[in-house]
C-alpha cells in the first residue's frame, strides 16, 4: 500500500518538479548558470553582526543535504534505478536548483523575528502569509515534524549503525545510546549551537570527502570516460520501458531530490535565518549548496562506486550504505572502511542537527512564542527516534521517508508557482541596484 501511494505521489511530484524548474529557468533567464554571482555573496558580511551569517547558512543547509542521501541514497538510486538514474539526477540538480533559488527567495522575504537577532521562516510562512493559505502553511509544517521526526532522522542514525555493523558486530542499542548523547549535548545548545557545529565540521567532511574521490577516480583514470558514456547511454535505455528508461528516470529524479532537497522547501528554513537583507543574495548562494551536493559530492559516490566489483555481491534489507562501504573497502582496503565509517558519521550527524533544527522551526510556526517545556518535550523525542532509527528496518525507514518528501514537494512548488511573481520582481529589483551601482562606481 505505501508502494502504491508513494508511486501515485511520485507520479505528480515529478511532474511538477519538472514543469515548474523549466518554467523559472526561463522567466528567471537561468540563473542557476551564475556561478560568478553565487561565490561573490557567499562571504558577504552583513552590516547586523550578531545574527548568522551566509556561510553558516549554507553550512546548515549543506549539513541537510549532504547527508546519508548523498552516499547511501545514491548507491541505492544505482541498485534500484540502475546506472543511468545517475545522469537524470545530474539533470534534476541543474534543472531543480532554481526552485532552491525561489525558495530561498520567499523564505527571506515573509521570515520573522523570533528570538534575539534570530529570525524564523520558510514555505509554511509564505504559504500562509504570501499566498494567503493558512491550512496549508499549517499542514506543511505538520509534515515537516512529521517527516523529519518520523523519517529522516531515524534514516541518519540507521546509516550510523549498518556503517559500524558493516565494520565490526556491536549492539544497536549501544550505538543508539551513544548517539543519544552526543546528539543532546548540541541540540540543547539552540539554533547558534546547531550553526557553529554544522560550520565546523561540513567544510571539513566535503573537503575530505571529495578528496579521497579523487584519488580513487585518479588511479582508475581508464574506467571514468567509459563509464560517463554508459551513464549517459543507460539513461535513454527505452527497452523495456517500465523497467529501464521510465525506473532510471523516476529513480534519478526521487533520489536527486532526496539528496539535495531542492523544491522541497526546507532550504529556505534554514535561509531564512541569515542576517543578509538581501533575498537574491541568499538564493544564488543555494544555488550554489545544491551543486555542492549534487554535482560534486553525488557524483565522487557515484564514481567510487561504479569503480569498484559492487555488481558481484547479493544485498538484503538494502540502505545503500553497505554498497558505499564496500566499494570504498574495495578501493582503499582497510582505511576505507575507516574513512566511509568517519564520514558516514559526521555527514548523518550532521544531518541530525539540521533536521532537528526543520522541526523546531516548523513547531514555532504554531506559537508566537513557543514555552520552553514544549521545547525540551521535542527535543527528548527526536533523542528517542535517533535510537529507534538505529534499531528499525532500512526498506521501511526509506519507504516512509519517500511519501513525505513527495508531498513536502508538491505543496511547496504550489505555493513556489502561486507566488511567482515575486520572485520575478525580487530578482528585477536586484538587478536594477546592480546595475544602477556600477554606474555610480
Amino acid at each position: 500500500m505505501i508502494d502504491f501511494f508513494s508511486r501515485i505521489l511520485w507520479a505528480v511530484a515529478t511532474v511538477l518538479i519538472v514543469t515548474t524548474s523549466i518554467y523559472f529557468s526561463f522567466r528567471l533567464k537561468f540563473i542557476q548558470f551564475h556561478i560568478g554571482e553565487m561565490f561573490h555573496h557567499l562571504f558577504h558580511q552583513s552590516k547586523d553582526k550578531d545574527g548568522i551569517s551566509s556561510f553558516q547558512v549554507l553550512m546548515i543547509t549543506l549539513a541537510g543535504r549532504i547527508g546519508v542521501g548523498s552516499i547511501a541514497g545514491i548507491a541505492l538510486a544505482i541498485y534500484i534505478g540502475g546506472i543511468g538514474s545517475i545522469f537524470w539526477l545530474w539533470v534534476t540538480a541543474i534543472l531543480s536548483s532554481v526552485l532552491a533559488y525561489a525558495e530561498t527567495v520567499l523564505g527571506m522575504i515573509y521570515k520573522k523575528k523570533d528570538t534575539g537577532s534570530i529570525y524564523k521562516g520558510g514555505p509554511s510562512y509564505y504559504l500562509s502569509q504570501g499566498l494567503g493559505k493558512s491550512n496549508l502553511g499549517k499542514l506543511y509544517a505538520i509534515l515537516i515534524i512529521i517527516c523529519y521526526i518520523g523519517g529522516f532522522i531515524g534514516i541518519q542514525s540507521n546509516t550510523i549503525t549498518k556503517s559500524i555493523l558493516e565494520i565490526k558486530p556491536v549492539d544497536s542499542n549501544m550505538v543508539g545510546i551513544v548517539m543519544i548523547v552526543v546528539t543532546s549535548l548540541i541540540i540543547f545548545g539552540g539554533v547558534k549551537k546547531i550553526s557553529s557545529a554544522t560550520s565546523k565540521i561540513v567544510p571539513v567532511m566535503t573537503f575530505a570527502y571529495v578528496g579521497f574521490a579523487i584519488y580513487i577516480m585518479a588511479t582508475n583514470w581508464n574506467q571514468i570516460p567509459t563509464l560517463f558514456f554508459h551513464i549517459c547511454k543507460e539513461a535513454f535505455q527505452l527497452k523495456p520501458f517500465f523497467t529501464g528508461f521510465l525506473t532510471s528516470f523516476i529513480v534519478g529524479i526521487q533520489r536527486g531530490i532526496f539528496s539535495n532537497e531542492a523544491g522541497l522547501g526546507t532550504g529556505s528554513i534554514a535561509a531564512s535565518t541569515s542576517n543578509s537583507d538581501s533575498p537574491t543574495e541568499q538564493g544564488y548562494i543555494q544555488i550554489l549548496g545544491i551543486y555542492i551536493t549534487s554535482l560534486l559530492i553525488c557524483t565522487a559516490t557515484a564514481m567510487i562506486i561504479l569503480t569498484s566489483d559492487y555488481g558481484t555481491h547479493v544485498f538484503t534489507d538494502v540502505n545503500g550504505i553497505e554498497i558505499t562501504q564496500l566499494a570504498f573497502r574495495y578501493h582503499l582496503g582497510s582505511v576505507g572502511n575507516a574513512f566511509i565509517f568517519g564520514s558516514i558519521l559526521l555527514f548523518a550527524f550532521s544531518t541530525i542537527l539540521t533536521g532537528y533544527y526543520y522541526v523546531e522551526s516548523s513547531l514555532k510556526f504554531f506559537f508566537d512564542k513557543i514555552h520552553p517545556l514544549i521545547l525540551t518535550l521535542l527535543k527528548i523525542v527526536t533523542l528517542m527516534v535517533v535510537y529507534l532509527g538505529c534499531i528499525m528496518s532500512s526498506t521501511t525507514l526509506w519507504k516512509l521517508v519517500d511519501v513525505f518528501v513527495a508531498l513536502l514537494a508538491i505543496i511547496n512548488i504550489y505555493g513556489l508557482y502561486g507566488l511567482r511573481n515575486e520572485v520575478e520582481q525580487e530578482l528585477f529589483v536586484y538587478n536594477v541596484k546592480k546595475r544602477n551601482d556600477k554606474e555610480n562606481l
